[in-house]
């Protein structure tokens, strides 16, 4: 069996499209390459690599190195990793699999990365901290090229290259390309290097503090009427991040924050959100978000039909969150009192239970809060289709 060409040009099987979703992970789910920007470990299980090397390219190698954060690992379990225990198992020969080996050590070297160690049947590499070292090695190895892409951020509906995308610029080798990040849980609150770097238009050190109160501000509003702290919300969805605020706010709560960042928004902030390390995932919100119907707790969305109300029906979005919002579960929706009248209207027809609240700041705040309650029905048989 040929070792695979991981930088073939083109696979006839797979449309190579940049992942735009990411979990932080050691050990993640097999058929799995749901990662993005600022990842500081993933690993590809047996099935998944499986996958890769039929595909017979690269390609997903060098999306792996994108994503990953400066310093971060790359997990591989599997084939043909401790071949020469397995090799009988896998009905496969020696010198296939260590042809095999030899070909992902040279990719990874490719790559700038540094193996770790191999121990039973894990082998791990570290990209590296910055590219200082890199254009040495890249002298050796003439693919993949480094990117030349303006904007490796980009990950929605956008091709992905077999190049190796190029950490920003350090003064001396121990310096982390990007900035280091605090540890957890100071990390969550702590200014994103991206912002300290002025990334963000309009962002600053103080624009983020100032964000950073706000929320907490508004989260001791919500506890007022729900009960966020008692144990009835786990999975949680913030529909228009920003920042992630909201879901620092929440940190201290048993939950777990699913950040959306809008892909029409007028910034992009999905990379300050790993840098908190938050999760989060790109979407266009009128189009269906890819998870499990009943999926989460409750919904959070800061001027989302604000933004979407010219783009499309705001109705198709509410029958998207009711879809993915499990039974008596709650949606937390900030607007105009036009817009939440509109949202109001629609989610009576849906069902669900809503009254508007005033903005934390009072009554005169044209801002307002609808605060709504999926509620438990099962359809008559003449009105099922």
């Amino acid at each position: 069996m040929a070792a695979p060409n991981f930088f073939s040009s083109a696979s006839p099987k797979f449309k190579s499209v940049r992942v735009a979703t990411n979990w932080e992970i050691i050990g993640g789910a097999p058929l799995s390459l749901s990662l993005s920007l600022s990842s500081l470990v993933a690993r590809i299980d047996f099935e998944l690599y499986l996958i890769l090397e039929a595909a017979k390219d690269g390609i997903y190698l060098a999306e792996v190195d994108r994503i990953l954060r400066p310093g971060g690992y790359w997990i591989l379990s599997g084939p043909p990793i401790n071949w020469k225990t397995h090799y009988k198992g896998w009905e496969r020969t020696k010198e296939d699999l260590k042809e095999e080996q030899d070909n992902i050590e040279d990719v990874a070297r490719s790559l700038c990365w540094n193996k770790v160690v191999e121990k039973g049947d894990l082998s791990i590499w570290q990209k590296p901290k910055n590219h200082l070292e890199c254009a040495n090695i890249k002298k050796k190895y003439k693919t993949p090229h480094i990117c030349k892409s303006d904007n490796p951020d980009a990950a929605w509906y956008k091709q992905m290259e077999a190049c190796v995308t190029p950490l920003p610029e350090v003064s001396n080798q121990g310096e982390i390309a990007g900035g280091a990040l605090e540890r957890w849980p100071q990390r969550a609150f702590a200014v994103p290097p991206r912002v300290k770097r002025g990334m963000i238009p309009g962002i600053d050190a103080s624009k983020f503090e100032e964000d950073k109160k706000l929320w907490e501000k508004r989260v001791a509003y919500y506890k007022r009427t729900l009960p966020i702290a008692d144990g009835r919300y786990r999975n949680v969805m913030d529909m228009n991040a920003n920042l992630g605020g909201f879901a620092a706010s929440l940190v201290k709560y048993p939950v777990w924050v699913m950040n959306v960042v809008p892909v029409n928004s007028d910034r992009d902030t999905l990379g300050a959100i790993y840098e908190r390390g938050f999760i989060g995932t790109y979407q266009d919100w009128c189009e269906a978000f890819s998870t499990y119907p009943r999926t989460y707790d409750l919904l959070h969305a800061d001027n989302l039909f604000s933004i979407y109300q010219d783009r499309c029906d705001i109705t198709n979005i509410l029958l998207e969150m009711d879809r993915i919002l499990r039974p008596e579960g709650t949606a937390i929706i900030r607007d105009t009192v036009d817009v939440l009248t509109k949202v109001q209207a629609i989610a009576k027809r849906m069902r669900w239970e809503s009254r508007i609240l005033d903005h934390e700041d009072g009554p005169f705040n044209p801002e307002k809060v609808l605060v709504a309650v999926k509620t438990y029905w099962t359809a008559d048989e003449s009105e099922q289709h």
